[in-house]
């Protein structure tokens, strides 16, 4: 059972806001606060994402903390609250924002900036209704076999100590901008973030925790390029595989 409505009470009256003001500032009827704190009705997402948002707490937090005179916030690795910006639709549904490559430099600037946000092109995916996607235009050849010029939707992660090792993202940094790799290390406070490319000839690196500003999970990929057909096995190629296969077993048989 969640904690929505005695958290909403709460929190409203430590901010000394009446329910009339609560409902002027999140731009909703005073009617619909006084349901959502008596527990008549539950906000639906994107509400309850904004009610977060203006207490300054993961949605998380808001839905199954109890918060009260003795709750302690979690401590998060980055030591503060990222506020995401976002742009909707006619029917107040989130867009998955654009940022092809031309505008990859700009978007470190305007990132948190609504206009620039509204910008953006956007589009709709029927298979994304919970939760704020963003496509990014990746280029260069790190991440082979993934083509320059794949968009790549990634989930926004409010929280980075759930990056996962060996999965990818898209890293909005200062050092480097707008990049897309897997990750090789947890990010921690004071720790470096390793990022790893799957293209071999690129070498592992790493970005400090200080100098990343978003990190977006990677869900879905668009490309015009199409897998190329897996080549037929060459004489080569078998011995090849012949004496890989002998190595292993004598390996094998020596740890035995």
């Amino acid at each position: 059972m969640s904690n929505i409505s005695s958290n909403l009470k709460y929190l409203r009256k430590q901010k000394a806001l009446t329910q009339q003001q609560f409902a002027d500032q999140m731009e909703i009827k005073r009617s619909l606060v006084g349901a959502y704190e008596e527990d008549r009705a539950e906000p639906k997402y994107e509400l309850l994402k904004k009610f977060a948002e203006f207490y300054e707490l993961s949605m998380d937090e808001l839905v199954n903390e109890k918060i009260n005179e003795k709750w302690k916030p979690k401590q998060r690795s980055d030591a503060k609250v990222r506020v995401l910006s976002v742009s909707v639709d006619q029917n107040d549904r989130e867009n998955i924002e654009l940022v092809p490559v031309k505008a990859s430099a700009g978007y470190l600037n305007g990132y948190s900036d609504p206009e620039y946000i509204s910008e953006l092109p956007k589009f709709q995916l029927p298979m994304f209704k919970q939760g704020s996607y963003r496509a990014f235009e990746i280029k260069g050849d790190s991440m082979l076999p993934l083509q320059p010029g794949t968009i790549i939707i990634g989930e926004y992660l409010e929280n980075w100590n759930d990056i996962k090792i060996g999965e990818t993202y898209i890293v909005i940094s200062k050092t480097e901008g707008v990049v897309y790799k897997r990750a090789g290390s947890k990010l921690r406070e004071n720790k470096p973030l390793k990022l790893v490319s799957d293209n071999a000839v690129y070498e592992p690196y790493t970005i400090s925790a200080e100098d990343v500003l978003e990190v977006w999970k990677s869900k879905a990929y668009i490309s015009t390029t199409f897998p190329e057909p897996a080549p037929e096995p060459t004489m080569e190629s078998l011995t090849s595989m012949m004496a890989q296969m002998q190595k292993s077993i004598s390996k094998l048989q020596q740890n035995n």
